[in-house]
């Protein structure tokens, strides 16, 4: 909702707000204050970057290895700026690791399934279309509370596909804990989140790089 959604902006840039406010007569200026800002900021992502566990990553790679070769592909659906996440993926995945992927990310294809099955209901349906035994479907929500989804994992579970799912905010969100592999950003930054999600993501890429013997276009060559 239009409303929710500017009261989370202006949430999550809070910090500014904060050192604006706690310094309104400061002499140090305005490109001292916006330092001290950004030292917080890039601070702040690192150490989120940093909290995930290594055994977390090396089970998400293991998911889209074991899907590699075993014939199956990589679904990847996200909404916003977690679609852009996906799309970048589908991408590195296919052309520099060389694993099959495919991004639900075509606006034909939301339009149509969203306007016969409904804006909650588009992914779960496309799955059953698309989807084929084997397959990998990654679910990328920073709030992990998007219906369609969440509508989309409880349809891969009952198709038996394999799951990893992204989520952030609370950690009682309902997308957190499903699927084999479930990555958790402690934050409540839309931008904290999704930049997290990335990382990680695309760190798994270049690892499968690596660990393929082909170093491809991994940073890790």
């Amino acid at each position: 909702m239009p409303i929710a959604r500017s009261r989370i902006q202006i949430r999550t840039r809070w910090p500014l707000v904060q050192l604006l406010r706690a310094h309104p007569a400061d002499d140090r200026g305005p490109h001292r204050l916006m330092g001290s800002f950004f030292d917080r900021y890039f601070g702040e992502l690192a150490g989120l970057v940093a909290a995930v566990e290594t055994v977390d990553l090396l089970a998400a790679a293991d998911l889209v290895r074991a899907t590699h070769h075993e014939g199956g592909k990589v679904i990847l659906v996200g909404n916003g700026g977690s679609a852009a996440i996906a799309g970048h993926l589908a991408v590195d995945l296919t052309k520099a690791a060389g694993i099959r992927a495919v991004n639900f990310n075509d606006p034909s294809l939301i339009t149509c399934f969203g306007n016969d099955f409904g804006y909650d209901r588009w992914v779960a349906e496309a799955l059953k279309v698309h989807a084929d035994p084997g397959d990998l479907v990654i679910l990328i929500s920073s709030s992990g509370e998007s219906d369609n989804i969440l509508n989309a994992a409880t349809t891969a579970e009952e198709m038996g596909l394999r799951q990893l799912v992204l989520s952030g905010f609370s950690p009682e969100n309902r997308l957190r804990g499903r699927g084999e592999v479930s990555l958790w950003v402690d934050s409540t930054s839309y931008n904290h989140v999704e930049n997290t999600h990335q990382v990680w993501l695309l760190a798994v890429v270049d690892y499968l790089i690596a660990s393929s013997g082909d170093s491809g276009t991994s940073v890790t060559r």
